[in-house]
């Protein structure tokens, strides 16, 4: 339950509140709502569970079979690393008071007097009907799972030292300014801008951060941009039913309240992203003359991001309208700009900018011309809608906020990139020889031990230099027995195959990579 701000009686018989959501508060000691602090956290649940395991598996699944798991742990420690960041300093930078209009002061959010207090936006003026501790977590969930879009674009190549630095820089110096400005009270929330959930906050951040990090890092190995078969397509599809699903959390959290407008902002989020994917696979469908899975899942995420900014703000006819442009802009960038030689010499590995910076811009872009006036209301926004309702204005608004959001993350993305590698001298990409294994060289595991995947190719670098390149496999067998190993350390360790065949394949079928690192 959300309510506005106290309002002082001057008589001296204390204070009273302002509706907020359509609700009231009768007392200040009376803003304690199970029912609404139960849904909030739920909410938060459901955000979190987008993260992991949602995108985590979502990543495992998309990334080559060598990348399974470096991709999916970039995901599930940026997680963790957030929500350090955010309970001791991050959170008050980007929802306590006001320091400077863009950003808060940075304090703890650990105290257990202030948990347990009524969660309160000071600078926005708005208090809600659930403790503070419910309210860190919530918009922990948004910070955590806005990084993790970033990996997307550096999947593959980055240095994982670097990674476990950048994810606490960026949250400080970018996440945290974009928070407050939109929805902490800063100036362009005093100015109006619109963002009900999070397509600028988060999906716009997302996609220009990943783009700009993408070019610091440099681009993978040209075997894996060429050869980027998926690992798992089906565990793509069990990641994007997390994060589809997930969504209601997403947005349906974001009046603070289990509200009404909480239920359009539901509705309008699965009326949009239906439309976006199968509006993308229909244009797979008439250009490609096929349905894509990929696609679709991508047609998915860009209708989620659309939504975003005008949930509940918007009528259902307009999520119709924001899931068409969000199933075909995404698609022509991604398809035919994204083909260009511009466009190539960023190495965006899952293709984040067109996903979330194109989406945002599209869903922004449609906020301002498709809000209803009752939509505003509803959600407590003084705003009296958008183009549609006769506000042209808000169209500039939302230009305008895009602005901020593009230009601040290009610029601290840039200098937090420049401070890792020229200040800490710790490298952004992985040596080639790391990138040329995969998982096993980073982190000594692999995803699907029955392959001998990675394993098979360190092994190989590593007999190379004993063994000629023509051994065979019974030497490889003798070798083994003569130092005494046993089978699980073969099957295990080593893979006793000379000549880079993977286990179950047929005859003469080798891994390119294996040719190449033989080379």
């Amino acid at each position: 339950m959300s309510y506005g701000p106290p309002v002082y009686d001057p008589s001296g018989s204390g204070p009273s509140w302002t509706p907020y959501n359509s609700t009231y508060l009768q007392s200040p000691n009376d803003w304690w709502n199970p029912g609404q602090n139960a849904w909030q956290l739920t909410a938060g649940t459901l955000v979190g569970l987008q993260s992991i395991p949602g995108l985590v598996v979502l990543y495992a699944g998309w990334m080559k079979h060598k990348w399974s798991i470096n991709s999916a742990f970039m995901a599930f420690y940026a997680f963790a690393a957030t929500l350090i960041v955010w309970v001791l300093w991050a959170y008050r930078m980007g929802f306590g008071s006001q320091m400077l209009p863009i950003v808060g002061y940075p304090n703890i959010a650990v105290d257990i007097n202030y948990q347990l207090a009524q969660s309160t936006l000071p600078t926005a003026l708005l208090s809600q009907g659930f403790p503070q501790a419910t309210m860190v977590y919530f918009q922990f969930v948004f910070a955590a799972i806005t990084v993790i879009l970033i990996a997307g674009s550096f999947l593959g190549r980055m240095n994982f030292a670097a990674w476990m630095l950048f994810v606490p820089l960026w949250i400080t110096f970018s996440y945290a300014i974009g928070a407050f400005s939109i929805w902490g009270g800063g100036f362009l929330f005093q100015m109006g801008v619109i963002d009900y959930s999070g397509g600028y906050v988060i999906h716009l951040s997302s996609g220009t951060a990943g783009f700009v990090g993408a070019w610091w890092i440099g681009p993978r190995l040209d075997i894996d941009r060429i050869d980027a078969k998926p690992s798992n397509i089906t565990l793509m599809l069990v990641g994007a039913g997390i994060l589809w699903t997930g969504w209601n959390g997403f947005n349906g959290g974001d009046p603070y309240s289990a509200s009404p407008d909480a239920g359009v902002a539901v509705l309008n989020t699965n009326i949009c992203t239906a439309t976006s994917l199968l509006t993308w696979v229909t244009m797979d469908m008439i250009f490609f003359k096929r349905p894509s899975v990929i696609g679709a899942i991508q047609g998915m995420i860009t209708g989620l991001v659309a939504i975003t900014p005008a949930a509940g703000v918007v009528a259902g006819w307009g999520a119709i309208l924001l899931g068409i442009g969000s199933g075909t802009v995404p698609w022509i960038t991604m398809n035919v700009f994204g083909r260009t030689e511009l466009m190539r010499k960023v190495d965006d590995t899952l293709e984040v900018f067109h996903t979330h910076f194109v989406g945002a811009i599209v869903g922004g872009f449609g906020t301002g011309l498709w809000a209803t006036a009752e939509g505003c209301s509803a959600f407590g926004l003084v705003n009296p809608g958008g183009a549609i309702a006769g506000n042209g204005k808000q169209v500039w608004l939302q230009i305008v906020g895009a602005l901020f959001i593009i230009g601040w993350n290009i610029v601290w993305t840039s200098l937090i990139m420049m401070f890792i590698k020229y200040v800490c001298r710790i490298p952004l990409r992985m040596s080639d020889e790391q990138l040329e294994i995969g998982d096993y060289a980073i982190h000594g595991e692999e995803p699907y031990t029955f392959a001998h995947y990675n394993r098979s190719l360190l092994g190989t670098s590593q007999h190379d230099q004993h063994h000629t390149k023509g051994a065979e496999f019974r030497e490889a067998g003798d070798s083994e027995k003569g130092s005494n190993s046993n089978p699980s350390e073969i099957l295990h360790g080593k893979d006793p195959h000379e000549r880079g065949q993977e286990i179950g394949a047929p005859a003469g079928m080798q891994d390119p990579r294996m040719e190449i690192k033989r080379d």
